[in-house]
């Protein structure tokens, strides 16, 4: 027996299921994609970014950080609303904003202004879409990619794949300065 029991579900379903899920995937998306943009165009553009990744700890320099990151925050959150190798877009959700959790936003905690609260939901909605279908509407569904019927394996890829990408940066080029000493 499939995961779906497809006989049992009524006529329109994969109708309804894919237009809420596209809803979902455009807001998704466009705030991962806005994020990037955001990095790249506003602001204090890629230098600013570069300098932030350089206060950080992100070594050998910021600029390498600043471009990927902000590169895949661009790209998989397109990817993300196109419904465009959705496991995978996620992966780069998870990867990425498992960073930012750990270098960024781990000292001030879940619940503050600055904490990981909002990089864990948005890493968390990506793997849901990507687990359950980006849907009928989806360039995925278009081309066969699908992983509808396979929620266990796109789940798989977008944590697995996200959380190794993740924790391998961070293995590699996360080093932060040590706390000064304090005067007391």
């Amino acid at each position: 027996m499939s995961l779906f029991a497809t006989a049992s579900l009524p006529s329109n379903y994969w109708d309804s299921f894919s237009t809420i899920t596209l809803l979902v995937r455009v807001i998704v998306g466009a705030t991962f994609a806005a994020h990037g943009y955001k990095h790249i165009f506003l602001g204090g553009k890629l230098a600013g970014t570069a300098r932030w990744f350089d206060s950080l700890g992100m070594k050998p320099n910021g600029m390498i950080h600043a471009v990927l990151a902000s590169a895949t925050e661009l790209a998989c959150g397109i990817m993300m609303i196109l419904g465009l190798l959705t496991p995978f877009a996620a992966a780069g959700y998870v990867g990425v904003l498992l960073v930012a959790a750990w270098t960024n936003h781990r000292p001030h905690g879940y619940w503050s202004d600055s904490g990981w609260e909002y990089v864990s939901i948005l890493g968390t909605f990506a793997v849901f879409i990507a687990s359950v279908s980006p849907g009928k509407h989806s360039l995925d569904w278009a081309l066969g990619l699908d992983f509808a019927f396979k929620p266990f394996t796109a789940f798989a890829i977008a944590v697995v794949l996200g959380v190794a990408s993740g924790v391998g940066l961070l293995v590699a080029f996360y080093r932060p300065d040590a706390p000064a000493a304090s005067d007391a």
